[in-house]
């Protein structure tokens, strides 16, 4: 998708409406209807751009970018939400938690987690061709991590339109602590095991991101420079799931593996953030 060669029939006042609708429900914590009935449901362009107001509500009110997801690389996903391409959706400093952290259910409205490979960039992928060898040559290294995705929209109800839009049903996240290089480790190669309260709920390996979470990134890196916001070094990405995905509640204790990565675990207590 390049926005300088796509455009939308779309009106600013449905985007407008749109980008309302979401930004309320998320400041209510209360989901709302799906937003297909006012920007369709595959009208990419329409969908971004009211990602992008919303987001930039967020960040005037003080929230910050620190890095990008890739939404619906594993074919499982995709067919769990009825889709057949990846989104991207942009991390903000609010939405990480580290490892061992209990995550608040407050902040969140209907959650499901995903068990994935995280980046982190140390070189900015803006100039050349973002091939897979620029991609991998910016990769500082990469953890294991937990991706807890969100939807604002009731009973995750959605279309591609209405995900891309939300963000990509961005929650939060947390990251392992155990770096690794790509000299020490082949991310299409890693097996993951997601599991909670001790039974395995999800399970997949590097194969199922994209075929390889490298060529995902290759794919957010040349998306999002076509958006005009490309990846930056220090960013964190997270490269998708390796499996399904699986709803959480409170109480629940999840712990994410990944082999060459370790472990990653987080707990979802009721109440508030101290």
């Amino acid at each position: 998708m390049s926005q300088s060669t796509n455009s939308t029939t779309v009106s600013e006042s449905a985007i407008a409406a749109a980008a309302e609708r979401l930004a309320s429900a998320a400041a209510a914590g209360v989901p709302c209807a799906p937003i297909r009935d006012l920007i369709g449901a595959d009208d990419l362009v329409a969908a971004y751009q009211v990602q992008e107001r919303v987001n930039d509500l967020r960040m005037k009110a003080g929230a910050v970018v620190v890095g990008r997801k890739i939404g619906l690389t594993s074919v499982a996903v995709q067919q769990q939400l009825g889709v057949d391409q990846p989104d991207l959706g942009v991390l903000f400093d609010d939405m990480q938690y580290a490892d061992g952290d209990d995550v608040p259910m407050s902040v969140l409205i209907q959650p499901k987690i995903e068990g994935e490979v995280g980046f982190v960039l140390g070189a900015d992928l803006i100039e050349g061709p973002l091939d897979a060898a620029q991609v991998r040559g910016a990769i500082e290294y990469a953890v294991a991590a937990l991706e807890i995705c969100d939807s604002r929209i009731e009973n995750w109800d959605i279309r591609f339109g209405d995900t891309v839009a939300d963000n990509a049903s961005s929650g939060v996240y947390v990251l392992g602590t155990q770096r690794r290089t790509l000299d020490e480790f082949e991310p299409k190669d890693v097996v993951m095991s997601m599991a909670v309260d001790g039974q395995e709920v999800s399970s997949g390996n590097g194969a199922a991101c994209l075929g390889d979470p490298i060529e995902a990134v290759v794919w957010l890196a040349q998306t999002a420079r076509e958006l005009g916001q490309p990846l930056r070094a220090g960013q964190v990405i997270l490269s998708g799931a390796l499996g399904p995905m699986a709803p959480v509640r409170a109480g629940n204790v999840v712990t994410v593996s990944v082999s060459g990565l370790g472990v990653v675990t987080t707990r979802f207590k009721e109440g508030t953030e101290a």
